[in-house]
């Protein structure tokens, strides 16, 4: 049996590049028809972002992939001073003492917060270094990995909640069975009594009676939508056997035993009597059953 994925999950990794410059990594995934990749890296990573594309759509299949970047210097830096600057100021602060009577004793805190004073230069410069794209490409398997951990994780328990729905939907196919020859008798018997008030007393063959049943019966009876419905019902357990990639195949199918809900409630809804009634309700229970199995379907890769 495969693992069967849902298209939720998140995880992070954090590494470095020679010492040189550290980096992290982040992915989410988020339900979505098919494989939506958004990747937000620094704008010098663009040949990066090819690679981490083409690796992306090797390991995963459906799904919003959102994948995020950043890095972080490592590298020494220096402190310099700009002499001239500082002159400038502290010329322009003594004439400005002058020329207003004030005292000369200016704040040397103060004149190095100046912008442009006082500068860091790194060593490092982030534009084309080969070792982060090794550094990064490397890191990204275990990375995509580990979502898909997560992602089993939260698959499993979507498929032991589905297994859970189908057996609800065959008890109510099963209970839906049993009330099926009940419907058709009472039917039969609501059929004499109508002929019986049209016919004023005379006599109606059995025959003729009998064929008249039976055509009404045909037009109502619901038991190759209750096969259809139990044949969708194995069918859909089986694909949750085989595991892999179950999504859109197990939409498809909840759609046709959706399809098999209505038409039983059409078949019915004409009818009378307890069974009648019964079956009416089976028949919502199962459309209210199906729609719940498809909210979770769509988070199935």
């Amino acid at each position: 049996m495969s693992s069967i994925f849902s298209m939720t999950g998140f995880a992070s990794a954090r590494s470095s590049a020679e010492d040189r410059l550290g980096f992290s990594l982040a992915i989410k995934s988020v339900n979505h028809r098919f494989l939506d990749l958004h990747l937000r890296l620094p704008s010098y990573c663009d040949a990066l972002e090819i690679q981490m594309r083409r690796l992306l759509k090797e390991m995963l299949k459906r799904g919003h992939i959102e994948v995020t970047l950043q890095v972080e210097r490592r590298a020494s830096a220096q402190i310099q001073l700009n002499a001239d600057l500082l002159d400038a100021y502290v010329g322009a602060f003594g004439r400005a003492a002058e020329l207003y009577g004030l005292p000369n004793q200016p704040d040397l805190n103060s004149l190095l917060r100046i912008p442009g004073v006082m500068t860091t230069e790194s060593n490092v410069s982030l534009e084309g270094i080969p070792e982060l794209d090794q550094a990064v490409m490397a890191a990204m398997p275990a990375l995509v990995e580990k979502l898909n951990e997560a992602r089993a994780q939260e698959g499993a328990v979507l498929a032991s909640e589905l297994r859970a729905s189908m057996g609800r939907l065959k008890t109510f196919a099963e209970e839906m069975a049993g009330h099926r020859n009940g419907v058709r008798e009472a039917q039969f018997e609501r059929l004499r009594a109508r002929l019986g008030d049209l016919t004023d007393g005379f006599v109606v063959s059995e025959e003729r009676l009998l064929s008249e049943a039976a055509v009404l019966a045909e037009k109502s009876d619901i038991e190759e939508e209750i096969v259809r419905l139990r044949t969708h019902i194995d069918r859909f357990v089986a694909m949750l056997d085989e595991g892999g990639e179950l999504g859109k195949r197990m939409d498809f199918l909840l759609q046709e035993l959706n399809r098999e809900a209505n038409t039983m409630l059409s078949k019915t809804s004409a009818a009378s009597g307890e069974n009648s009634l019964r079956i009416t309700e089976l028949g919502l229970e199962i459309k209210a059953e199906i729609e719940k199995a498809r909210e979770q379907v769509q988070n199935l890769e």
